[in-house]
């Protein structure tokens, strides 16, 4: 997986050169909760660290919790004297930066590649995973499509506001499709497109979605996987940043408005073997059933994963489109799994149940892990929507039972790695327990 420090170097320097007006470029990586931190390098030494010299950051950045803070984790943060890890630089990735004031650039660092990766970096297990299906011929082609909400800059009373329609200069607090929004808002969306593109994102279909403010961008489909989950990562960024130089802001929230549908993470995947056959698609599509099924069994033990927080749960069920059960339909937006219309060159899973604020890197592990799972054991899944409305399984919508539901189960323990899930569970156990923490208007108003 290491890259020359040549090919490096060259990408430092045609940058450079294209740019030189840029002095400073943001290193940056996701953490557990899918937040990018980093450092801030002057290009120069930047080039020094693409002809080979280390690029070291400390081991516990990655357990950041939500708010920025450490939790005690085992050993880790307060008993292991906070240790520097290895990081690589990913080709491909320096682009610059035209939502700040100043020009800048950015870069994408992993430990995942180097001789000690972090085995909790959400990079490095999806690294791991795909490792293992290549060397299984298993090759995944994977799309994205994130929904997210725009919202005035101002705050009332630390509550968002509806974005101001730029041309009546009303606020937009009609949900509804129709294609107008997009003219209303083309300026921020143009641009917010345009700029994906800038960083190398392959963005396409963008819509108005139904709730007010709402909107989604999809991706295009990528045979490289860990890609298609850098671009999922980078856009939010380039997004929020975008939102503010036009006035709004941009939030991947899961479910900002209790009235309104929330913004999920939908995830497009097949897998292919190496001579390019849709493996999905073989034996009047019995994998397909079989890839439904280890999905389905395993989904209720990732909810940590796929609703990494108290408001993501609250997306689950009661509005439009979203599921309150493990199921699967073809053509049903209803479902957790839905299968598109499709050649069987180009038949693949829609996984819809994650939050538009989940890590996208563990999205698709776990996603992976599931079909892997269920490849390999062969099983025949519940009965698809389509057959059967109440078909579905329950899964946790309790932040600590989701954790219980995944922490102990062997199966994800062995796909996703033990040592990582021992570490996320606890960072979302302490995260849930933090939260709890604060009291708010309401509980005072029910009981003082």
């Amino acid at each position: 997986m290491k890259t020359p420090s040549c090919t490096l170097l060259a990408e430092v320097r045609a940058f450079r050169q294209k740019h030189p007006d840029v002095r400073y470029v943001d290193l940056i990586a996701l953490d557990i909760p899918g937040h990018f931190y980093g450092k801030r390098y002057p290009v120069e030494m930047l080039e020094k660290v693409a002809a080979g010299s280390p690029l070291k950051l400390p081991q516990n950045a990655v357990l950041l919790g939500v708010q920025g803070g450490l939790f005690k984790i085992g050993d880790y943060c307060f008993n292991d004297g906070d240790p520097d890890a290895n990081r690589r630089l990913v080709p491909g990735t320096l682009k610059p930066v035209s939502w700040e004031s100043q020009p800048l650039g950015q870069m994408l660092i992993t430990s995942d590649g180097t001789d000690a990766p972090i085995e909790f970096e959400p990079r490095e297990v999806l690294a791991r995973v795909l490792q293992r299906l290549q060397r299984k011929g298993i090759h995944p082609v994977v799309a994205f499509e994130l929904e997210f909400y725009l919202f005035d800059k101002k705050l009332a009373n630390g509550l968002p506001q509806f974005p101001r329609d730029p041309l009546s200069d009303d606020a937009d607090d009609q949900p509804n499709l129709h294609i107008e929004r997009l003219s209303r808002f083309s300026a921020v969306l143009d641009d917010m497109a345009q700029t994906a593109r800038d960083q190398g994102i392959d963005s396409t279909v963008i819509t108005a979605e139904i709730g007010p403010g709402q909107f989604e961008i999809n991706f295009g489909h990528s045979d490289d996987a860990l890609r298609a989950a850098d671009w999922a990562a980078l856009f939010c960024r380039s997004t929020r940043g975008v939102a503010l130089k036009h006035g709004y802001r941009a939030s991947f929230m899961a479910k900002p408005y209790l009235q309104f549908p929330g913004s999920g993470m939908h995830v497009h995947v097949s897998l292919y073997d190496g001579a390019g056959n849709n493996l999905l698609a073989a034996h009047q599509q019995q994998p397909l059933r079989h890839a439904v099924a280890g999905c389905l069994q395993l989904l209720p033990h990732c909810m940590p994963i796929f609703a990494p927080n108290h408001n993501a749960l609250r997306r689950l069920g009661g509005t439009v489109n979203a599921a309150t059960r493990a199921s699967w339909g073809f053509e049903d937006r209803d479902a957790c799994l839905r299968i598109p219309e499709s050649d069987p060159r180009n038949l693949r899973i829609e996984h819809r149940l994650a939050s538009a604020d989940a890590n996208p890197y563990l999205v698709l592990a776990a996603i992976l892990a599931g079909l892997e799972h269920g490849l390999e054991t062969r099983q025949e899944p519940i009965a698809p929507l389509n057959d059967d409305r109440s078909s579905g399984t329950d899964f946790p919508v309790e932040m600590l039972d989701a954790v219980r539901a995944m922490q102990h189960h062997t199966v994800v323990r062995d796909t996703l790695g033990a040592e990582f899930v021992d570490v996320y569970c606890e960072n979302k156990r302490q995260d849930h327990l933090a939260f709890q923490q604060e009291i708010n208007a309401r509980e005072y108003r029910w009981f003082l």
